[in-house]
């Protein structure tokens, strides 16, 4: 039987092989599987992160495992520290092709509790660091006339979440900027998405006591948590050539918890 996709379409090791890949906030959870699933199918991956160390280990781990890395410090809350870092990867390596705005915080307390700091630090992090980062790899990637830019979206930015004011606005900011950006630099080549994780295992779900995890798996249609890979698996897929024709879309990875 014939395969659907022509075999050249296919996702293999080597489907980004020749891409640079720079992923934010890439030294631990989803960001980390990310950084790896991209490198095992071939990119350059420079590995981000505000922990210079961190940033090491999971590049070296990278390289122990036959892929390709690149350590990078970066805060991508300030500007300067993005331009910086971005002017680094370009020098090394002559072109971004991928940029994953993954870096994210959480301050969460109820509304009327939230401090000036709390609700400006995590739009900070979140929102404008993806603007700057995008921004700064935008410049690059217009001239190459080609690139992806995925951002990290929450379903917390679609339905909201009491206790995460700030974070569901920086989501939700995000699912803006992504469909703007993406208006903006179609006809450059560019294709801007967003994946919008749902529960995800992480070691804060892993602590949750049974019951609140139970009343959350009630939530989900699919009746399980998701793994960081499963949402590496759909970046990759907004990475690869077979989503060339696919911009400006919000791809939910939440188990059917919001249809």
């Amino acid at each position: 039987m014939n395969s659907i996709l022509p075999s050249s379409n296919a996702l293999t090791t080597r489907t980004l092989e020749g891409k640079v890949a720079l992923v934010t906030g890439s030294a631990r959870g989803i960001g980390k599987i990310t950084a790896e699933t991209l490198a095992h199918h071939g990119a350059q991956v420079c590995v981000v992160s505000r922990n210079e160390q961190a940033c090491v280990t999971v590049a070296e781990e990278i390289e122990r495992s036959g892929g390709k890395a690149a350590p990078f410090s970066c805060d991508v809350s300030d500007s300067a520290s993005v331009e910086r870092a971005i002017e680094t990867v370009l020098q090394k390596f002559g072109a971004v092709h991928i940029l994953v705005n993954n870096a994210g915080i959480t301050r969460d307390t109820l509304l009327v509790r939230m401090k000036d700091d709390d609700w400006n630090a995590v739009i900070q992090t979140n929102l404008s660091g993806a603007f700057y980062c995008s921004r700064s790899v935008a410049k690059a990637m217009m001239k190459q006339r080609e690139g992806r830019i995925i951002n990290l979206a929450s379903i917390v930015g679609i339905i909201g979440n009491a206790g995460q004011a700030n974070y569901a606005a920086s989501k939700a900011g995000i699912i803006g900027l992504t469909k703007s950006m993406a208006k903006e630099l179609a006809s450059r080549g560019i294709a801007v998405n967003a994946v919008a994780p749902g529960f995800i295992e992480t070691e804060m779900t892993d602590k949750l006591p049974e019951k609140v995890k139970a009343e959350l798996l009630g939530q989900i249609p699919a009746g399980a948590f998701g793994t960081p890979q499963d949402v590496a698996n759909v970046i990759l897929f907004l990475a690869s050539p077979l989503a060339r024709y696919i911009t400006g879309q919000v791809l939910n990875v939440d188990g059917g918890m919001v249809m």
